[in-house]
């Protein structure tokens, strides 16, 4: 080959696509082309490729269950485990139906297993944002809790699809974060199990058959019985006061009772009582709330007393 030949090698090498040409006019040269083969990009073709994985994957899920278990993907509660955890991978998770809906979430109870074993059941709780559930109450409770980035707390703010789907992620960290807290600490929570974007999986407080654990609001118990549940809850609200939190919408409608025992249940709006200029007034209204119901029941004011037992919580938070 002559040497003119390589110099026009040389040229053509220098020539500019057009594609780089047009990046040159925009200021763009050095943005890397993708790789392509035929006429998809190499992002595009791994992409379209995952889906009819994804695809294959679905149809094979073993035992009518609904999709594998998403522990791999999810942010995990406390150590040390319990031992029904179910951790492995190849288990898969069966939707068994609602039991509980609300304005910001629902819960479901959900079986965990490995397939053709029995495995464990989960509460599976899941924020929704959509536009006529919002959180009512988020702009006490997110005190506080102020994101770094403008543009997520305008998205916010102004209650944007972007902003809601914020809120309710904020909402399951939040009481994700304080649900492994307060268990770490010994406190009457329900295990949590596993976070996934918005959706919580926890222990799920029952029987074996699925028969969830009642609400406080829905048993009528004996003077006796009255008089230990109450004694139960108050011990719960000064472990939350010494640790700066009130749980923020407390009532009979989030404990249950389980098995004799009072659990404390609905910890998204947990606040600190602190750094909550409202601090003390959640810790009111929260001694305000429990104590209705009780003296609903017939537990007389002599043993509850609200008074006194709201400036122990207040001296146990550190604010009085």
């Amino acid at each position: 080959m002559r040497q003119h030949d390589f110099e026009d090698f040389d040229r053509f090498d220098e020539q500019p696509t057009r594609r780089q040409a047009r990046a040159r006019r925009r200021g763009r040269l050095d943005e890397p082309e993708p790789t392509r083969r035929g006429r998809l990009t190499e992002g595009e073709r791994v992409r379209l490729a995952k889906l009819r994985d994804d695809a294959y994957t679905e149809r094979q899920l073993p035992d009518g269950a609904d999709r594998w278990s998403t522990w791999d993907d999810a942010e995990h509660g406390p150590l040390p485990r319990p031992e029904w955890v179910v951790t492995e991978l190849a288990a898969v998770d069966t939707d068994l139906g609602v039991l509980k809906t609300g304005k910001e979430a629902d819960v479901h109870l959900l079986r965990r297993g490995l397939p053709g074993a029995p495995g464990v059941l989960l509460a599976a709780k899941r924020y929704r944002s959509d536009e006529h559930k919002l959180f009512h109450r988020d702009a006490g409770y997110l005190e506080g809790r102020r994101m770094r980035r403008s543009r997520e707390m305008r998205a916010i703010e102004h209650r944007t699809a972007f902003g809601r789907n914020l809120i309710a992620e904020q909402w399951a960290v939040a009481e994700f974060a304080a649900l492994s807290r307060l268990w770490t600490l010994g406190a009457p929570v329900p295990y949590p199990v596993q976070r996934n974007g918005t959706e919580l999986l926890l222990e799920f407080l029952g029987e074996d058959d699925g028969t969830a654990a009642p609400r406080l609001a829905q048993v009528r118990p004996e003077p006796g019985e009255l008089k230990d549940l109450w004694f139960q809850a108050t011990a719960a609200l000064e472990l939350l006061a010494s640790e700066g939190l009130a749980h923020g919408d407390l009532s009979a409608y989030n404990l249950l009772v389980h098995r004799g025992r009072l659990m404390v249940i609905d910890l998204p709006q947990v606040v600190d009582v602190v750094a909550n200029p409202g601090g003390v007034e959640f810790l009111a209204r929260d001694v305000r709330n429990l104590a209705g119901w009780f003296h609903g029941r017939g537990l007389g004011e002599h043993v509850t007393n609200t008074g006194e037992l709201l400036a122990e919580l207040v001296s146990a938070a550190g604010i009085g």
